[in-house]
């Protein structure tokens, strides 16, 4: 390691002590934010670690709803954010206004809201759910009840799938990284490796689904990596989960399906702007009181049937 760069992770560890802060980061953050950081998770996950410890301060090096996240379920912290700049084009494409005109339209439906959305949206939302229980929020609903799922139109489609019973009206949403994938990338690395297991995220397209050995969350890609005899695997995912996999599993093989799989948004992060934001406490990411009021109750819905 560099001497400037020892040194500047030297000061961030030492800042992090004087602040009594936690660093949290998203699985698809650049290696060494995720070596630096305390917890290591998807957004979920991390905010609910971090709202059981008796840190003063978390900074969540992700991107924006995902620091909302963090402040919804810990009101109490400061809660910073290294780069404000860092937001996700999924969780911009529904807002609280068109979902409000969108339940006016669906009277009586129930809005299942992706973990990936605005503090704001979650407001509008009955519920919330997460890559991994999609399927079981739904299937946690009253029978008979219209489902509006926001926004990512993939996950519905996944859900909706191990729900056939259910109608589900879905927003048109994506995720760039995920929807991007098609079947003659999975193709053209099944033909590169074809002694690896294909692990894709539930945000791909069905037809890119349908080719996988697994569907999972990030963490489960992780847990299915860790628990199969399989000893090489495809992974269809933002770039960054291969840091984690190769540490928990240092003696299996991991391709990333195609080199499109990266998120800039997710690496706007840097050592530099994590060192500023602990040493300024700043930009700090605040959810005004009557929206994490309302969000909060879509959360704990959800984590009350998980």
């Amino acid at each position: 390691m560099p001497e400037e760069i020892a040194e500047l992770v030297s000061e961030i560890k030492r800042l992090k002590e004087d602040r009594e802060a936690l660093i949290l980061s998203h699985y698809y953050q650049r290696p060494e934010i995720q070596d630096l950081a305390d917890f290591v998770g998807d957004s979920l996950e991390l905010s609910r670690r971090a709202a059981a410890t008796s840190a003063r301060v978390l900074v969540f090096c992700g991107v924006h709803f995902m620091a909302e996240t963090a402040a919804i379920l810990s009101p109490e912290k400061i809660v910073v954010i290294p780069d404000p700049e860092a937001g996700c084009p999924l969780a911009a494409m529904v807002t609280p206004e068109a979902l409000r005109a969108r339940k006016e339209q669906l009277r009586g439906a129930a809005v299942v809201s992706y973990v990936n959305t605005t503090a704001a949206v979650k407001a509008e939302s009955d519920i919330v759910c997460t890559s991994a229980n999609a399927a079981k929020v739904v299937r946690s609903l009253p029978p008979g009840q219209e489902v509006l799922f926001v926004p990512d139109r993939n996950l519905g489609r996944y859900a909706a799938a191990q729900n056939p019973d259910r109608r589900i009206v879905l927003w048109d949403g994506y995720c760039y990284v995920h929807d991007q994938m098609r079947v003659a990338d999975i193709l053209k690395a099944k033909a590169e490796h074809p002694a690896a297991a294909v692990l894709a995220h539930p945000e791909c397209r069905p037809e890119v689904l349908a080719l996988a050995d697994g569907v999972a969350s990030t963490s489960g890609i992780i847990r299915f990596a860790r628990e199969s005899a399989v000893r090489e695997f495809i992974i269809v995912t933002e770039e960054g989960l291969l840091h984690q996999l190769r540490k928990e599993c240092p003696d299996k093989r991991f391709h990333l399906a195609s080199p499109k799989l990266v998120c800039p948004n997710m690496k706007r992060v840097t050592l530099t702007k994590l060192h500023q934001s602990l040493y300024n406490l700043e930009p700090r990411v605040e959810v005004p009181e009557p929206i994490r009021e309302r969000a909060v109750r879509a959360v704990e819905r959800m984590l009350a049937i998980s």
